[in-house]
């Protein structure tokens, strides 16, 4: 398994898409997951920038990988996003039931994101929601990149502020090494 990791507009969904038509990679992309099949109340705290309590996202991925083929490597888009729902994937793969390669977290600064954001104008889009999204990754997502290098997982920073085709060589490149 792959991670790809970073900032809510840092392009994980890109390169994502790209790394798994180039590669053949079994793409979980937690955006769109959670896009399709959150409803009701969860949904609302969605659409305003909260992230969704860790057993609920830990029970929606397990779904997820379960139905996956067993050939080929995930590349996963978006999770975890907090260290309870990492220590969930690290448990997973120390039992046995996939290998976690590398993590690579796509660096950009919130005004680069926030200008990318702004300009797709999806549903969960909105500025009040962005800078929310903001805050909670720096409040649970970015301490969790140093909780990964601790607990051994191979965390490699990419700089996601340019081409998404220079981004994708580069993470190309740091693959296949």
């Amino acid at each position: 398994m792959i991670l790809l990791m970073g900032i809510a507009g840092s392009g994980k969904g890109t390169q994502g898409k790209m790394l798994a038509d180039q590669h053949n990679f079994h793409l979980i992309s937690m955006g769109e997951v959670l896009r399709m099949y959150v409803t009701g109340k969860q949904r609302e705290r969605m659409l305003a920038g909260e992230l969704l309590d860790n057993q609920e996202i830990i029970g929606i991925v397990n779904q997820v990988i379960t139905s996956l083929p067993d050939d080929g490597e995930v590349l996963m888009d978006g999770f975890p996003r907090t260290i309870p729902q990492a220590e969930w994937l690290l448990g997973q793969a120390k039992a046995g039931r996939f290998n976690l390669d590398k993590a690579f977290h796509l660096v950009a600064l919130r005004q680069a994101v926030k200008e990318r954001l702004l300009g797709r104008a999806r549903v969960d889009d909105k500025e009040v929601a962005i800078e929310k999204r903001f805050d909670e990754y720096e409040r649970s997502t970015a301490p969790l990149l140093q909780w990964l290098k601790n607990n051994g997982v191979e965390v490699i920073d990419i700089n996601a502020e340019r081409t998404p085709e220079e981004v994708n060589a580069d993470i190309i490149k740091r693959l296949e090494t």
